[in-house]
């Protein structure tokens, strides 16, 4: 330590918000380089390539193999696919000197469609597939969290190709597995979830999320093993109601209502009987679609009114459109703010604006909701009678204590941070960018595809996130950038001999040793620092040496207890399995 570049804090970085941005910062792994990117010190960069060797291990054992490709891509392909107006504002676009457009590549399905093109014809090439590790850009507009959530980021991206969608469940299945032994190895207690695909395309998708209090991703289980990302769940839908025999409707005055709370507060009073909740409204919510091209496009949402509009739910079910605010309200003179009504909503209506709703609003079921009249609701509008929609759509929060999809049980929501997400992309990209092979009867047909992501950067801050505690870092084994850490107290050179010897000896029989020889720190500083840094286990060389003594002390655990000096290194050995 008295040579390596390192150098830790006692205060937390101003800008970090999480604890593993802090405690990265403190312990001098990671360094601030500029918004959303940071560049990698020694111990880090031990961290980040133990991870990487984990993932590299498990791809190049269910036979995948591996490529390299640059990060700065040309346009065409991206163009082919769609997605060079499909990222939007996340994608980093480029020009060179001589005017051509270019991007850093945020993921590379495009290029791996095109290599695979470029060298394979045929069935018998296939199965196959391929991945590399390597850095990726998206534009975030508010990178945060550190590593968690960054500009630039490393990730491993594999894609597998197959001739039939029966060879794409197989490539789907192991890369499953190989997931699940990456996820096992790094010690991340993770949950796999249904996911949608996004801006991926494809058909099945599955993340691994690690489950974490500062997790950005909301997700939801069952009691029978249902699993869900939030944006996937989808409602249970009831029954439709006869519509024979119900009330008409009615417009009732309701002053001083333009929030749901008012208005139950007042059908509550007006008919005390009726068992009216926020679940008997119907809320009308309307936003503007910004597509891809810039196109502008009204939509209105109908929801019960006990549930507020899950942006990240309606996010997935318009991408590639991006969501905002609805401010026209001078453009559309039928559209009552606060008061809004589905009798005035759907593309054939009167204002034109297309009516999405709620799975749950099905014919016959009865409405309070607005009249299109300030101060004004109507009460029995009765879905598929009074009023209809255009489509339905999932962009209603789920609640705690909503039935599973499956049947097996209430939901209950939780926070994660994806660590890996699983597509199965079918013939998207290799239809847009033309990869075809001969099949068995020499007929061309389309390769299908899956994708496969783990952000390895990212590894390294959830590890951080769910092993630290109070005073610092404490890594698993298979990641720790050392497997112990020596430490040196005192001023009796024999110590620092002693110390020496040990570690010598330690890497001597295969492990890799921090030693702690800075002569003129207070044994105080090197103790804190030692808990800072993280290494599973601490080997304290000071007083007890005159003894014959040393201390070897559990970082995880806390444990600690005194070995002789005589086999020191053989006990030290077996404690961390070696």
């Amino acid at each position: 330590m008295s040579s390596l570049f390192l150098r830790t804090l006692r205060d937390d970085p101003a800008d970090a918000e999480v604890p593993s941005h802090r405690l990265l910062v403190r312990a001098g792994y990671i360094r601030r380089a500029a918004p959303g990117g940071f560049s990698w010190l020694p111990l880090g960069f031990r961290v980040f390539r133990n991870v990487e060797c984990i993932v590299r291990e498990e791809m190049d054992a269910m036979g995948a193999q591996e490529v390299h490709f640059p990060s700065l891509l040309p346009k065409e392909p991206y163009e082919a696919t769609g997605r060079w107006t499909e990222y939007g504002d996340n994608l980093f676009r480029l020009k060179d000197r001589r005017g051509i457009d270019h991007l850093l590549g945020p993921t590379h399905e495009e290029m791996f469609t095109l290599l695979v093109k470029d060298l394979y014809s045929s069935y018998k090439d296939l199965p196959l597939s391929l991945y590399q590790i390597q850095t990726k850009f998206r534009d975030e507009a508010r990178p945060r969290a550190g590593l968690l959530r960054g500009r630039e980021f490393t990730m491993k991206d594999s894609y597998s190709f197959d001739v039939d969608d029966a060879g794409l469940d197989k490539s789907y299945a192991a890369h499953r597995d190989a997931y699940i032994r990456i996820f096992d190895r790094l010690g991340l207690e993770y949950a796999i979830v249904s996911a949608m695909s996004g801006a991926m395309g494809g058909s099945k998708s599955e993340e691994f999320l690690h489950p974490t209090a500062i997790g950005e991703d909301t997700f939801v289980r069952s009691p029978g093993g249902y699993a869900a990302n939030v944006e996937a769940v989808t409602t249970v839908v009831p029954d439709e109601v006869p519509l024979d025999g119900l009330p008409e409707a009615h417009v009732e005055d309701t002053p001083d209502t333009p929030t749901i709370e008012t208005l139950v507060a007042v059908a509550q009073q007006m008919f005390p009987d009726a068992g009216y909740t926020a679940a008997s409204t119907l809320k009308n919510v309307v936003v503007t679609l910004v597509h891809p091209d810039g196109t502008r496009e009204p939509l209105a949402v109908g929801l019960p009114g006990n549930r507020e509009v899950d942006a990240k739910r309606l996010e997935a079910q318009v991408a590639p459109a991006e969501v905002e605010p609805f401010a026209e309200f001078d453009e559309h003179p039928a559209l009552v703010k606060g008061y809004i009504g589905p009798q005035v909503l759907g593309a054939d209506s009167e204002s034109g604006i297309r009516y999405l709703v709620d799975p749950r609003v099905v014919s016959g079921t009865r409405w309070i909701t607005g009249a299109n009249q300030p101060g004004k609701h109507v009460f029995d509008l009765v879905a598929g009678r009074d009023f209809t929609w255009d489509g339905v759509i999932e962009a209603a929060e789920v609640l705690a204590g909503d039935p599973a999809p499956d049947g097996s049980g209430p939901l209950e929501l939780a926070r994660g941070v994806e660590m890996g997400h699983i597509f199965q992309l079918g013939r998207k990209y290799a239809a847009a960018l033309g990869l075809q092979v001969l099949d068995e009867n020499g007929k061309l047909v389309t390769v299908t595809m899956g994708s496969y992501g783990i952000g390895v950067s990212r590894a390294v801050a959830a590890i951080a996130e769910s092993t630290h505690d109070e005073l610092g870092l404490v890594w698993p084994r298979e990641v720790a950038p050392a497997d112990v850490h020596v430490v040196a107290t005192g001023k009796d050179p024999g110590i620092f001999e002693a110390a020496g010897t040990l570690a010598q000896e330690l890497v001597a029989a295969g492990l890799t040793v921090l030693y702690d020889d800075r002569p003129k720190v207070s044994p105080g500083v090197k103790f804190k620092d030692a808990e800072l840094l993280g290494m599973p286990t601490i080997v304290t060389v000071g007083r007890g040496l005159a003894e014959g003594v040393l201390e070897l002390r559990d970082r995880r655990t806390g444990e600690r207890e005194e070995i002789p000096v005589d086999g020191a290194a053989a006990c030290i050995l077996a404690a961390v399995g070696k």
